[in-house]
């Protein structure tokens, strides 16, 4: 029994002396060791330390340099029922937290949500971002996340605090009803809005939200690309105006060429001024349908279209392929438009 006892060794100093930045909490390896009267316990800045006695936490300590005593433990004294002197060694668990920001932790969502919009009504979303957080609450952490584990890391909790994000957004971005169209102005006041509604879920498990930044909001691809067709459609606006302004664009080309290459710019000209034409018809509110021509009185029989006048006869005529005009058949220009002919 002896033997036993002089075996045994005593701690004099308690600290942590952190290594790397992905551990958020360590307990101190005593195994058959115990604390010494007296002895020190060092907490650094940035760190918290709690004793837990038989599962039950005792003291909370911030940073600085402590003497352990019943004026120290005061909690820890009452549960072991200690007197104001106590001098035998005692053993305790004691338990680290690293209270530093973690900065730069991303979240994102894995799959679209849905949220209802004002101008398209429901729209699938993605967005992604960073938040940092810290914790501040080690009693708390302690109860509902850590637990008497060894080491509790930061990967280990990430998963968790991106689920609780993403679930929360739905909520947060339907109530700060701003359009998709005007989301891209406005992810500041969105970030604003996702930090109000999540600091109390990470207060519930002893941690403090500091910072929420929503980098990117986007939809799907299959969404991207009809909203991308809308925008270039209100970019173009009137669509007799941009016809006619192509028309202009292409003239001095088709009058610098001679032949089949003008004659064929110009015919593509042409057919797509009729073409714009009958677009701007049909789209005009309240357009009338294109009528057939009337039928010949009963009893009267049609009259027959006019012969095509014969390729030499004097007078001959023909269309302009730009401007539609009627000019001499022999012309190789237009004398309205200028436009090249066959």
């Amino acid at each position: 029994m002896a033997m036993s006892f002089f075996s045994k060794q005593f701690i004099d100093v308690i600290e942590w002396t952190e290594n790397g930045d992905q551990m958020l909490a360590w307990r101190f390896p005593f195994e058959d060791h115990e604390i010494q009267n007296g002895g020190r316990l060092t907490v650094r800045d940035s760190q918290l330390a709690v004793f837990v006695n038989e599962g039950r936490i005792a003291d909370v300590f911030g940073p600085g340099l402590y003497t352990l005593s019943t004026n120290t433990l005061p909690l820890l004294t009452n549960l072991l029922n200690w007197d104001k002197a106590f001098k035998s060694p005692f053993k305790s668990d004691v338990y680290f937290f690293s209270s530093r920001l973690r900065l730069d932790q991303k979240w994102g969502t894995a799959t679209p949500i849905t949220i209802r919009d004002r101008e398209f009504g429901a729209v699938r979303i993605r967005a992604y971002g960073i938040y940092a957080y810290h914790i501040n609450d080690p009693r708390m952490f302690y109860e509902k996340v850590s637990g008497s584990r060894g080491s509790y890391m930061v990967s280990d909790l990430e998963g968790q605090l991106r689920n609780t994000i993403v679930g929360r957004m739905t909520d947060a971005f339907g109530r700060a009803n701003v359009n998709f169209i005007d989301m891209a102005g406005s992810q500041a006041q969105l970030s604003q809005t996702m930090v109000a509604d999540l600091r109390g879920v990470f207060a519930d498990l002893g941690l403090l939200l500091d910072n929420f930044v929503v980098e990117n909001i986007s939809l799907p691809e299959e969404l991207q690309k009809m909203l991308d067709q809308r925008i270039g459609m209100n970019m173009i606006g009137d669509m007799n105006r941009y016809t006619q302004f192509q028309v202009a664009q292409s003239m001095p080309i088709a009058a610098a060429n001679e032949g089949g290459g003008a004659a064929g710019i110009g015919a593509g000209l042409g057919a797509g001024m009729v073409m714009a034409q009958q677009m701007m018809n049909a789209m005009r509110p309240g357009a009338p349908p294109e009528q057939a021509p009337p039928a010949a009185p009963a009893g009267v029989a049609p009259q027959a279209p006019a012969a095509p006048e014969a390729p030499g006869a004097a007078g001959a005529t023909k269309f302009c392929l730009n401007c539609g005009q009627k000019i001499p058949k022999p012309a190789r220009f237009c004398p309205e438009c200028g436009g090249a002919q066959q």
